[in-house]
């Protein structure tokens, strides 16, 4: 699929990325536990109203990393709630997304749409699901929350939503953590792949709760992840791949940046081990003064080209975290956040859960994991440490 040109950016005035994190919580009724839109200027469609748990659990986090912590108990808060008031689960887990906005008494709802063609109301199969990674993002936020004191509700949320992912362990292969769930309530599909980007996720997340919870169990959970992502590695290649088939052992060959960059942030040694997958990026990924999501390069890909700024800045390569910090600047949308892309849209090689006909893509649409990760990369803070620093 052809991408259009890449479009202008906004010439608005701009507050940090912080700022604007800030200012969105600010902007919402003044008190409870918040969702954040993920795409806050679309107005229908599956899109509209949706909170996406990996978008607000990075929000979440960035504003920890802001000097913000007051914030993020919002949105902490509003996951302890859908831990505890699902419409079907009571296990700990929690869904792909919810409806925007301050979480009231009762069922948390889910996001959804009304479909005039069909005349009902309908809901996305993959927002109504549990995807492994995202619950790993979710635990790392709440910890990111954790004072430390004994009795803390968000540690001991991190633990609920650990346990319900641990009963996904595999054993095929190089083991791992496979995919979650797809679908609706009663009985949704269960997803047999397994992804680099997910068991990295896990990887943090699990030794995070070891550190925090002081039981050795988890890590022993983030050993079996972190074997996992190594397993991932290609010499010939100088890359991860992505995960593997739905038989937890055939590779995917599909080349993902953030596949590439989050293990080298998150994995002790591993910016190191595998620095080579830094030059692979550059070489098979780079556009425009940043990042795609994979190998088609039509445009910038806005929360990559975060993520490689943060991993530059954690190295302390200063010069090249700033040049990428200005690519993200200039995808500045009207409402004060950051396009997802330079184009109107993004193809990353996947294909949508919903529909295995069309291609996954991202938007040219203010998105608050843009903003997230431009936020991160401003202050250089760690989401899978808590820290300044790498593992």
């Amino acid at each position: 699929m052809m991408a259009s040109a890449p479009l202008q950016a906004s010439t608005t005035p701009k507050t940090s990325a912080c700022g604007y994190l800030a200012g969105l919580i600010d902007k919402a009724p003044p008190s409870g536990p918040l969702f954040l839109p993920s795409y806050p200027t679309v107005e229908s469609g599956p899109l509209h109203g949706a909170a996406y748990l990996y978008d607000n659990a990075v929000a979440a986090i960035a504003l920890v990393g802001c000097g913000e912590r007051d914030k993020a108990y919002r949105i902490g808060s509003a996951f302890l709630l859908a831990i505890d008031n699902d419409r079907t689960w009571h296990d700990g887990r929690l869904r792909n997304a919810y409806a925007t906005g301050v979480v009231a008494n009762g069922l948390v709802k889910l996001p959804g749409w009304w479909d005039n063609t069909q005349n009902k109301w309908l809901e996305d199969r993959y927002q109504v699901g549990s995807d492994n990674g995202n619950m790993a993002w979710a635990v790392l936020a709440l910890l990111s929350m954790d004072d430390g004191n004994a009795g803390s509700r968000f540690r001991d949320g991190a633990a609920r939503l650990g346990a319900w992912v641990a009963q996904w362990a595999d054993t095929r292969g190089t083991g791992g953590f496979t995919g979650g769930t797809f679908g609706h309530e009663p009985k949704p599909e269960v997803r047999t792949w397994k992804s680099t980007e997910h068991n990295t996720d896990l990887a943090a997340a699990f030794g995070l709760l070891a550190i925090r919870t002081g039981d050795s169990r988890w890590g022993d959970k983030a050993t079996v992840a972190e074997h996992f992502v190594n397993s991932m590695w290609d010499p010939a290649c100088a890359c991860f791949a992505a995960g593997t088939a739905e038989d937890g052992i055939t590779h995917n060959p599909i080349l993902a940046l953030d596949a590439q960059i989050w293990p080298l942030t998150a994995l002790h040694g591993a910016a190191g081990k595998f620095a080579s997958a830094m030059t692979t990026a550059e070489q098979r990924m780079s556009v425009g003064g940043g990042f795609s999501y994979g190998e088609d390069r039509d445009g910038v890909w806005t929360e990559g080209t975060g993520q490689m700024a943060l991993l530059m800045k954690l190295l302390g390569r200063t010069g090249r975290a700033e040049s990428l910090i200005a690519v993200i600047e200039s995808q500045r949308s009207p409402d004060g956040g950051f396009y997802a892309t330079t184009v109107r849209e993004l193809p990353t090689g996947f294909v949508l859960d919903t529909d295995p006909t069309k291609p996954r893509l991202y938007f040219r649409l203010s998105h608050l994991g843009a903003a997230s990760w431009a936020a991160l990369a401003e202050r250089g803070f760690n989401p899978f440490t808590m820290t300044k620093g790498l593992p």
